[in-house]
């Protein structure tokens, strides 16, 4: 047979309300002390019944626990509190993030020429300096870094003379002449004959064979 379920409402007859005051406090008070004996738990009821009586059940002692409550409760309390101020910390600093994230967004967007119909003169003074600080800035970098690739250009310019000064070294390597004369290029075994010659006119004479001159016949 299934049981039905009860509609939780005040009981109208008196009588039946206080048997069932009886019944349901002495099973809340069984199972109060069933907690604290199996989950080594420390418990503390306590009932007033319709007429003002008191009936209580306490694994230790109540005014122990009650006083270990309300400190709990404080702590609850204040952390609660702490939580709220905390929260209420970040919505003002999330609202003032908003603010200058804003105010940068403006002055991006000046920065970049735009939205510059609501400046006045000396907002647009104040840009134009930025402008100019920011232009001083790039190139004083921008020099910087020149500066250091021609150092950096330099050692290695430094380091590759030395190594091929090493490599001259173990190669020997001489230089040749710009210029080669021409007797160098001749035949060594050529020998150069130097042959005195005369002109005359007339009929040959007879010389010796190791003659090799001729004079000249007067006409």
């Amino acid at each position: 047979m299934v049981r039905g379920k009860t509609e939780l409402k005040r009981i109208e007859n008196a009588t039946s309300r206080q048997v069932t005051f009886s019944k349901r406090r002495s099973g809340l008070l069984k199972k109060a002390f069933e907690l604290s004996v199996l989950c080594d738990a420390e418990v503390s009821l306590i009932v007033f019944s319709q007429n003002g009586k008191l009936y209580e059940f306490s694994s230790s002692s109540t005014k122990k626990t009650i006083e270990r409550y309300q400190k709990n409760d404080k702590n609850l309390k204040h952390d609660k509190l702490l939580l709220q101020q905390t929260t209420e910390h970040l919505k003002e600093e999330g609202v003032s993030m908003g603010r200058k994230l804003e105010l940068l967004e403006n002055s991006k967007r000046r920065l970049l020429g735009e939205d510059l119909d609501s400046c006045s003169v000396d907002e647009l003074e104040e840009v134009e300096e930025q402008v100019d600080r920011s232009l001083r800035n790039i190139r004083a970098r921008k020099n910087q870094l020149f500066m250091e690739h021609i150092v950096l250009l330099k050692d290695e310019e430094k380091a590759l003379r030395e190594e091929n000064a090493e490599l001259q070294k173990k190669c020997e390597v001489r230089p040749l002449p710009l210029f080669i004369d021409r007797q160098e290029k001749e035949d060594p075994q050529r020998q150069r004959v130097d042959v005195e010659t005369q002109l005359y006119i007339g009929l040959p004479e007879r010389r010796s064979p190791n003659t090799h001159k001729f004079e000249l016949l007067q006409l």
